[in-house]
């Protein structure tokens, strides 16, 4: 069968470097970076004592305060970026087909905060199992996706991805498979998490994953360096909408980039490390370019995962290499988590829009805060270190990767009709 082809023609962001789309994309260009100490609890007595979080959002700009208090924040921050990436899709949801508009949402974690301070209220009571009656209902991982299709009628395939860090892009991938066998004529997309919370930093301070760069958190995130000592915490949503072609056409829409492959592998190799070759991510990439049906040359962009870990980084550039060959030191490869952190589930997501901007505006945005060379990574390959730079953007692959061994990597294009 003819597969359809799938475009996007929406987007929707809050991150911790801005709350918008173009707030987002023009503080990637200019380097700047989200971290900062933590406000959300007292972490004074934690070894990392900084975040990437959300900052100047309020709830209560886009819900009333009686429904704001049924949800986890992972869910708030997943119905602001549908909102926003509804609006800018022209989407008129009383002229199109809405049982074959979907959600397929990612987050790694769900409501942590919520069953966070639920286990923390019964501790500290009299030992009555008094809960709240919506703890379950905002603490679920699936409950952000019934949310988007609850507030806006959308009756098609709905639910979430699970894969750690890889999730939304797992989300994307599922979207864009459900489109191109007909299943669905658009599809509302990304992820969001919420995770800067006592059991989130303390969880992956036990794992040793974070950055503990607490005299200057600005730098914290900084992958490719030889003095990287894990990664910096995020928090936020990217949405995107998905859309079959004929449909988008059909009503006239913008057409930001075409989503032509996704690659789906598992390292089977450990829970945390990444394979030391890097042979997940390796089969991941090359997935993907089978799937969109191009060859390594037409790439001139990665976004990479580059989490700013020791292993992680070495093992993410072993494998564009080894996918690349010669032409790996043509490609421009950044990584976006030294600016926003590391958003968990909602990564791919945000990241997929800094591609789609990227092919927009032919811009690469930096690696920022890189300083002294690892004589493990290879720095012929162009990592677009400290400084945006200017290059034709044709085509973008961007990846993610997930505790578990997850892998994804999804392949963008420049839309020609």
């Amino acid at each position: 069968m003819d597969l359809k082809r799938v475009v996007i023609t929406g987007m929707g962001a809050l991150t911790p470097v801005g709350n918008s789309v173009d707030e987002y994309w023009e503080n990637l260009v200019a380097g700047k970076s989200g971290a900062g100490p933590i406000t959300k609890f007292d972490a004074s007595l934690f070894k990392t004592q900084f975040a990437c979080e959300v900052k100047n959002f309020d709830p209560l700009d886009i819900m009333d305060r009686k429904e704001a208090r049924k949800l986890d924040h992972f869910s708030i921050y997943a119905l602001a970026t549908s909102d926003e990436a509804i609006i800018d899709s022209g989407l008129d949801l009383e002229k199109v087909n809405l049982n074959r508009a979907g959600v397929v949402w990612g987050s790694g974690i769900g409501g942590m905060k919520t069953f966070q301070e639920e286990c923390f209220n019964f501790k500290d009571g009299d030992g009555s199992p008094r809960f709240n009656p919506f703890f379950v209902p905002k603490m679920i991982v699936d409950i952000a996706a019934g949310h988007i299709s609850m507030k806006y009628g959308l009756r098609g395939p709905n639910y979430v991805t699970v894969s750690a860090c890889a999730s939304s892009n797992n989300a994307i991938i599922d979207s864009l498979m459900l489109i191109q066998l007909g299943k669905s004529d658009f599809i509302v997309t990304g992820g969001s998490e919420a995770g800067v919370n006592i059991a989130g930093i303390g969880g992956f301070n036990a794992l040793k994953a974070l950055s503990t760069r607490n005299d200057d958190p600005l730098s914290a995130s900084r992958p490719f360096d030889a003095n990287r000592d894990g990664f910096v915490l995020g928090e936020g949503s990217g949405c995107l909408i998905l859309e079959e072609l004929e449909h988008a056409k059909s009503r006239g829409a913008k057409i930001y980039a075409e989503v032509v492959g996704g690659g789906l592998t598992a390292d089977a190799h450990h829970i945390t490390a990444p394979h030391p070759e890097g042979l997940g991510a390796i089969n991941a990439m090359r997935l993907a370019l089978e799937d969109a049906g191009m060859k390594p040359e037409e790439i001139d962009y990665v976004n990479v995962h580059g989490t700013s870990t020791p292993l992680g980084d070495i093992a993410e550039t072993k494998g564009i290499k080894e996918v690349f060959g010669a032409h790996a030191y043509n490609l421009n490869i950044s990584s976006t988590k030294s600016m926003t952190g590391h958003l968990l589930g909602a990564a791919g997501a945000i990241e997929a829009i800094a591609c789609v901007k990227a092919i927009e505006n032919n811009i690469i945005p930096p690696t920022i805060n890189f300083k002294t060379k690892d004589e493990n990574i290879d720095y012929n390959l162009n990592l677009t270190l400290n400084k945006a730079e200017k290059r034709t953007v044709n085509a973008a692959l961007s990846n993610t990767f997930g505790f578990g061994g997850h892998n994804t990597s999804i392949v963008l294009k420049k839309y020609n009709d």
